[in-house]
């Protein structure tokens, strides 16, 4: 098992430098680095499925820090496919944008009247800032969205590791004021969690509601 995490881990971080490459990447060459991105995430998640099942088989003294290792390089990983996958959304919207931006430029216009004039310019600088506004938007957006999802992966891995401790905390035979302080501590985490995800989706309906 170790062999295999070892390779996983250094895979999880040439992900990591892969990702960098993403802004520096021309219009050509995004896509290809975006594959190469999404191979190594999928192989990643082989990997983890395959040591799932080697960490359950893991002597009794050594799985539950297996377990825990295992459930760090998910974690990672996951934040990794979210990155790409904003990354992707707002690469879209600008492509788009760019599209209609050259379909405005290249678009004649005709009148019958020779004293009638279009304000092309006025229309093009509403344009842009409307564009602005939405890029804005966006990556508002896709910032909460990943602030959303970093507490969702957040909470799966706290429950995981609350049942881990209570389970080791078994083992060791603690006293049940210890269990019961545990016990606490996580559900005041839950309801920590839970607010946090409510400021930030009032922060963003808020943000919404004045740029609209």
């Amino acid at each position: 098992m170790e062999g295999l995490y070892q390779q996983t881990n250094k895979q999880v971080h040439e992900v990591q430098s892969y990702m960098g490459r993403l802004e520096t990447s021309d219009k050509e060459s995004v896509h290809l680095v975006e594959n190469e991105i999404q191979a190594r995430i999928d192989n990643i998640f082989s990997n983890l499925e395959r040591l799932e099942i080697l960490s359950s088989k893991e002597p009794p003294n050594k799985r539950q820090n297996a377990k825990l290792r295992v459930d760090q390089l998910k974690y990672d990983v996951q934040h990794l496919q979210t990155a790409l996958r904003n990354f992707q959304h707002r690469r879209y919207l600008r492509e788009q944008q760019e599209r209609q931006r050259e379909e405005l430029l290249a678009r004649t216009f005709t009148t019958n009247d020779s004293d009638t004039t279009i304000p092309i310019d006025e229309t093009l600088q509403f344009n842009e800032s409307l564009q602005t506004a939405h890029r804005g938007m966006d990556e508002l957006i896709g910032s909460g969205t990943n602030i959303l999802q970093g507490l969702r992966d957040q909470r799966v891995t706290l429950k995981g590791t609350h049942k881990k401790i209570l389970d080791v905390a078994n083992m060791l035979g603690l006293s049940n004021t210890v269990m019961r302080l545990i016990e606490k501590r996580a559900f005041q985490d839950k309801f920590l969690m839970l607010g946090g995800m409510a400021v930030t989706c009032l922060i963003m309906f808020l943000v919404v509601q004045y740029l609209t």
